[in-house]
């Protein structure tokens, strides 16, 4: 009689857990709070029940042990299967989070450009020379572009005239 009761409250467990997967964002935590509250309340009776199993005749007991047993672990696999849904619920919240800051936040090139030449003032720098050195990057780049074409010609012709 007492396993059935027990039972029946690991199922209702369980069909609450089946809610956590359509409740909305608000009531989440109620369902959440109410599973955790029968989850606790059957380790309880459970610690119950382990002292009326050790009371039964001999030829019932180990039998009545097993339920019990396979009770606690079905008990513990609800706990585990709650906090999983509560982990993958908080990542996600944390991940939601994350994407409506990088969706409020504004990228522009200018800002940037704007910290380097405030970082160049504080430095003492001038504009005149910031404007050299981003004239001088400017020609490096097309130096490096022409260095890379000319370093394919040389090898193109070394392989085709040499092998």
């Amino acid at each position: 009689m007492w396993f059935l009761t027990h039972t029946r409250q690991v199922h209702e467990v369980q069909s609450y857990m089946g809610h956590l997967e359509t409740s909305d964002k608000q009531s989440v935590h109620l369902v959440e709070n109410e599973i955790q509250a029968r989850i606790d309340r059957i380790f309880s009776n459970l610690e119950r029940l382990e002292i009326l199993s050790s009371k039964e005749p001999a030829n019932k007991r180990q039998n009545a042990k097993l339920r019990v047993d396979q009770l606690k672990y079905d008990v513990q696999h609800l706990q585990s299967a709650l906090r999983n849904f509560q982990h993958r619920r908080y990542n996600r919240e944390q991940q939601e989070k994350q994407r409506e800051e990088l969706l409020a936040r504004t990228f522009t090139a200018n800002g940037t450009h704007k910290k380097i030449l405030d970082v160049a003032n504080m430095l003492g720098l001038s504009n005149t020379v910031m404007r050299l050195i981003e004239k001088r990057a400017f020609q490096d780049k097309y130096f490096m572009i022409g260095g890379m074409l000319l370093s394919c010609v040389i090898m193109f012709l070394v392989v085709q005239y040499l092998t």
